[in-house]
C-alpha cells in the first residue's frame, strides 16, 4: 500500500515536471538557428528618396506614400495605414533580434527601429510553432508542412495569393517568385469576397479581440490594419467584423495575422495603437517577427 502511494506520488511529480518542461520548451526556452542581416539600406535606390514629407499621420517620398487613419467601428478603435508603393520591394519582413529561431522575441517597435522601418505591424509569430512554412525576404527558413494551414504568399511583383501548405511545396512557391509567406490566418477576403463567417475564430479565441491584418486593394496599394480591444474604450473585433471592415476599404484580398496582445502598429518612431494582453496594462507584447515598409 505504501509502495503504491509512493509510486503514484513519484509518477505525479514526473508528470508535472514533464508538463512544465513542455510548456517552457514551447513558449519560453529560446533557441537561435540562424542570424540574418537587418534590411537596412539594401534597396538600390534607398538613398534616392527625394523630398520627404512627414507628419503624425502621413509619410511621403518619391517611392512610398503612407497615410494613417483612425476609425471607430463596432465600439472599437481601428488604425488603418494606407500604403502606396512604386516598387513592392519596400514591403518587407524582419525577425526579432535579426535571428531566426525558437522563441526569439522582441517588441514590434524594437524590431522596427533595428530595421529602420517607416511603418510596421506584428507578423505571424512563427517562433512558437514547430511546423508551417517560413519564407522571409526570399529565403526559406522552414519547409515543414503544417496540415491544413492556409498561408498568405506575397510575390516579388507585389501580388497576394492564399495557398494551403498541403497543396504546394515551399520550394515550388519560391521558384514561382514567392518572396514572403505569412502563416497565421485565416484568410479574410479572397478574390474580393469575404471568406469568413460570423462563427469563425482563431482556436479558442474570444470573438472580440485586438486584431492585426494586411490587405491589398490594387497594384502596389496595400492596407495594414490594427484594432484595439479588451478595454472599456475599445471592445475589439470578431474575424467577420474585421473582414467586413476591410471589405469596405476595397480590399481584394485580406489576411489575418497574430492578434490579441501582439497587435501593434508602429509608425514614424512611435506606437500608434494601445496594445494590451489583458486590458489591465497598455504595453507591447514581444513577438517573433514584423511586417514593415522601409528601405
Amino acid at each position: 500500500m505504501i509502495i503504491t502511494k509512493i509510486c503514484k506520488y513519484v509518477y505525479g511529480i514526473i508528470l508535472i515536471s514533464f508538463t512544465i518542461y513542455v510548456l517552457l520548451d514551447t513558449f519560453v526556452i529560446s533557441e537561435a538557428y540562424t542570424t540574418v542581416q537587418s534590411h537596412q539600406d539594401t534597396t538600390a535606390n534607398s538613398n534616392d528618396k527625394g523630398k520627404v514629407i512627414v507628419n503624425d499621420t502621413s509619410y511621403q517620398d518619391e517611392h512610398i506614400q503612407i497615410t494613417i487613419t483612425t476609425y471607430r467601428e463596432d465600439d472599437t478603435n481601428i488604425y488603418v495605414a494606407d500604403v502606396v508603393l512604386d516598387d513592392p520591394s519596400y514591403l518587407k519582413t524582419a525577425f526579432a533580434k535579426s535571428t531566426y529561431g525558437k522563441n526569439i522575441v522582441d517588441k514590434t517597435s524594437n524590431i522596427a527601429l533595428e530595421n529602420q522601418a517607416i511603418l510596421a505591424i506584428n507578423g505571424d509569430y512563427y517562433g512558437v510553432q514547430e511546423a508551417g512554412y517560413v519564407l522571409k525576404n526570399g529565403v526559406i527558413y522552414r519547409d515543414k508542412v503544417k496540415n491544413h494551414q492556409e498561408d498568405l504568399v506575397i510575390y516579388k511583383n507585389g501580388t497576394f495569393a492564399v495557398i494551403c501548405e498541403n497543396d504546394v511545396s515551399i520550394e515550388t512557391l519560391l521558384k514561382n517568385d514567392a518572396y514572403q509567406i505569412l502563416a497565421f490566418g485565416p484568410p479574410l477576403i479572397e478574390d474580393g469576397k469575404i471568406s469568413v463567417s460570423t462563427t469563425d475564430e482563431v482556436g479558442k479565441s474570444m470573438n472580440s479581440n485586438p486584431r492585426t491584418a494586411i490587405g491589398i486593394i490594387n497594384h502596389h496599394h496595400y492596407v495594414f490594419i490594427v484594432s484595439d480591444g479588451r478595454t472599456s474604450q475599445s471592445k475589439g473585433l470578431s474575424l467577420y467584423q474585421l473582414a467586413t471592415f476591410m471589405d469596405s476599404l476595397g480590399c481584394k484580398m485580406a489576411y489575418n495575422l497574430d492578434g490579441g496582445g501582439s497587435s501593434t502598429m508602429y509608425f514614424n518612431g512611435r506606437i500608434i495603437n494601445q496594445p494590451t494582453t489583458n486590458g489591465n496594462r497598455i504595453g507591447e507584447r514581444s513577438v517573433s517577427d514584423i511586417v514593415y515598409i522601409g528601405y
